[in-house]
């Protein structure tokens, strides 16, 4: 997947204010406030700029910190990392590789298998449910 380049005009044109605001802004939406914080369906989380796949619900778990928590990426997020010392701490900002979108933090405090934390914001993204096999009967 090539790179995407728009316009702030462009991006909000594209996205809703707080999607905006979150992922072209760097914002961070208030704890327990995501659409997907206690989201536990079986799925995919895909970046809500350029629907690259990000993370599987499989991947997810309940951190108590009021923001979806993952302690691992998809192996074809290729997310990007760099230094964040905003707001007078030292952090690691996660990205999306190929649209630039702001999507959270990782910090070192996370479960096995990997002891890191993948803090994300709902607004940076979206959900796509897989399918589970049929009930017999229906």
């Amino acid at each position: 997947m090539a790179k995407i380049h728009k316009t702030d005009q462009q991006w909000k044109e594209q996205l809703e204010p707080e999607q905006y605001r979150v992922t072209r802004l760097a914002g961070t939406e208030a704890p327990f406030s995501g659409e997907y914080e206690q989201c536990w369906d079986k799925g995919h989380y895909h970046c809500v700029c350029c629907g690259h796949p990000l993370f599987d619900s499989g991947s997810k778990f309940n951190a108590g910190c009021g923001w979806p928590s993952f302690h691992s990426e998809l192996e074809e997020a290729d997310i990007v990392q760099r230094p964040d010392n905003s707001l007078g701490m030292s952090r690691i900002e996660l990205l999306c590789r190929h649209c630039d979108a702001h999507l959270g933090h990782i910090f070192p405090d996370g479960p096995p298998p990997t002891g890191v934390r993948y803090c994300i914001n709902s607004a940076s993204l979206d959900f796509r449910p897989v399918a589970g096999p049929e009930k017999p009967g229906s």
